[in-house]
């Protein structure tokens, strides 16, 4: 199950990340039980989420949260996956990538980490 968490003013395709997501669990073989939330935040609550667990003053464009515990019989929870969706538009732009393929490729790099 992929939860997606977002304020109303960001224009986010749920359905588009919950796709990529799938794929990339089949991908890499996670067991389709695991649970993931992907959070969107702005550029205030990221940089108190940076300064408390990163202890870094920079904002930063993503960080995950590696949880895996049981939430149910049979699902587990990966993890947490924190996006500044602001930076996210801000990437983009400096790559010359759509919004959505930013925001992909970041869900990417969360996952990859949660998997180490």
């Amino acid at each position: 199950m992929i939860n997606i968490v977002s304020s109303s003013r960001y224009k986010i395709n749920r359905q588009k990340i919950k796709v990529f997501v799938n794929n990339l669990f089949e991908k890499e073989q996670i067991n389709p039980e695991h649970s993931l939330n992907i959070i969107f935040v702005g550029k205030n609550k990221m940089k108190v989420y940076t300064q408390k667990y990163k202890n870094e003053k920079e904002t930063l464009p993503i960080l995950s949260f590696k949880y895996d515990e049981n939430v149910g019989e049979t699902e587990i929870l990966l993890g947490e996956i924190v996006i500044c969706f602001p930076l996210v538009i801000l990437l983009a732009a400096e790559r010359n990538k759509r919004v959505d393929e930013m925001i992909n490729d970041l869900v990417k790099h969360g996952i990859e980490n949660l998997l180490k």
